[in-house]
């Protein structure tokens, strides 16, 4: 089996509807300029994911049979998923345990980080060829991507999302679990409109920037 077919990517991502995708972003961007913004980092994330030549896994809210999902007109090359019920941590450690079953590495991602190209989620599936896991800590302390060979709940339950420790704290879980990992460059996630700035080349053409 190749490093191709080994290797999943999963991708977590909900739709990005007006008025509720990115929202912290609309003092900087307005209503339609979040949103437009929300769907321009999903298509990116699924452009470089699929670029990298290892399976992808779009896991998504609300479910990839509602009709929405159409209007994007994503690639057919996708595997489509339906998040589970509960928390980040459930939903994650659901997609990744079944992903496991028909693949040796699993890499999980969101959609927040222009800068994860698949070069970069390539050198990270590479990390685990050698170790047990790897982690691309996001600026905000969070991570923009989380790879394992091996599954364990402890990385994902009675865990506090969206808190500037989680990247620590899934360290320091990994440490308990006594897993080896790769930590590398950390990338920034684009979810202020102070993240603006971290935009590749070309990205703000079109909109609208307001004073916030």
């Amino acid at each position: 089996m190749t490093q191709e077919q080994n290797t999943c990517i999963i991708l977590f991502a909900k739709f990005p509807a007006k008025g509720m995708a990115k929202t912290r972003l609309q003092p900087a961007l307005g209503i339609d300029g979040a949103a437009k913004m929300a769907k321009q980092l999903l298509l990116h994330s699924v452009e470089q994911a699929l670029a990298t030549g290892f399976s992808v896994e779009l896991c998504v809210s609300p479910p990839p049979n509602t009709p929405c999902w159409q209007t994007l007109n994503l690639p057919e090359s996708l595997t489509w998923s339906a998040q589970a019920d509960g928390d980040l941590g459930e939903r994650m450690y659901t997609a990744s345990t079944q992903a496991l079953a028909k693949f040796k590495k699993v890499l999980l991602i969101g959609s927040d980080c222009p800068s994860l190209t698949a070069a970069v989620i390539q050198d990270a599936a590479q990390q685990l060829d050698n170790l047990n896991s790897v982690m691309i800590p996001a600026f905000d302390g969070g991570y923009v991507l989380l790879g394992f060979r091996q599954i364990n709940a402890h990385l994902f339950t009675n865990m506090t999302w969206s808190v500037s420790d989680v990247a620590a704290v899934t360290k320091q879980r990994i440490k308990d679990l006594n897993w080896s990992l790769a930590s590398l460059q950390p990338l920034p996630d684009i979810d202020e409109p102070e993240d603006l700035q971290y935009l590749p080349a070309g990205w703000l053409d079109g909109y609208e920037l307001k004073d916030y």
